[in-house]
């Protein structure tokens, strides 16, 4: 072996010592402050409502998806307690509960608007907070009868309309905007309906919390009391986790 080539592989050795020196112990350190991250292309176009609810800011209350499209509400005109013609336009800029009920039913509509009674008093410093109720019995619940209801159960919240209009309008906003099932057979105790609670963000944008399987909860149980914990057929209440969410959705 010549001179030359010794001197060589002195100077690679060496180089390769000066290297490890100097960089290995600062690569060691970044991996182990997770300051190294692998950027994967088949990973950037992964549109989850958890990605969107990163990039937005957002809290962890997600946003639904259907067909990968972020639900929003509808639009709608309606009347309210007050004779008024409420949009959804008029809630843009808060946070609000939707529900659908009517006057004179003898189930689950009485405590469903109690407990948002109660939601309402939790947030009644939020003049960004709101409840939008529409009767499934529009026929009966005239503004006059809706303005009686809301007074007489402790109603007090501006940005809280009990509103009114064509049925079928209102059948096709609950079932088909907002996915709450709302019958079109009425009976001797009115039309059958869903006793959930939906919730939405200060855009318009549905909203909720995902369940223990990793999935949206889409609604919020609204017929059972907090207080009760759970009813007599073992379903669990879910008012402390909608003022939970609401808290959220107001921060944000």
């Amino acid at each position: 072996m010549s001179k030359k080539t010794s001197y060589s592989y002195i100077g690679i050795t060496f180089i390769i010592l000066v290297f490890g020196i100097i960089f290995v112990p600062k690569i060691i350190d970044r991996v182990s402050q997770d300051d190294i991250t692998r950027d994967e292309s088949r990973s950037k176009n992964v549109a989850t409502s958890d990605n969107i609810s990163a990039n937005l800011g957002k809290s962890d209350v997600v946003y639904l998806e259907i067909n990968d499209e972020l639900r929003k509400v509808p639009e709608f005109s309606f009347t309210n307690q007050n004779g008024e013609i409420i949009t959804n336009e008029d809630y843009l800029g808060k946070v609000y509960v939707v529900e659908f009920f009517f006057t004179t039913c003898p189930t689950i509509c009485l405590p469903m608007n109690q407990n948002l009674v109660e939601v309402q008093n939790e947030f009644k410093d939020f003049e960004d907070f709101g409840v939008a109720s529409f009767s499934i019995m529009p026929k009966v619940d005239t503004p006059e009868v809706l303005k009686a209801y809301a007074d007489k159960h402790g109603v007090v919240n501006p940005n809280w309309n009990l509103m009114t209009g064509d049925f079928d309008d209102i059948f096709k906003l609950a079932n088909v905007g907002f996915n709450i099932f709302v019958g079109d057979v009425e009976d001797a105790f009115g039309f059958e309906h869903s006793g959930d609670f939906a919730l939405v963000d200060k855009k318009g944008f549905l909203r909720s919390r995902k369940d223990d399987f990793g999935n949206p909860k889409i609604f919020y149980r609204g017929f059972i009391p907090e207080a009760d914990g759970v009813d007599e057929d073992g379903y669990v209440q879910e008012i402390t986790i909608l003022k939970e969410d609401i808290a959220k959705l107001l921060k944000e």
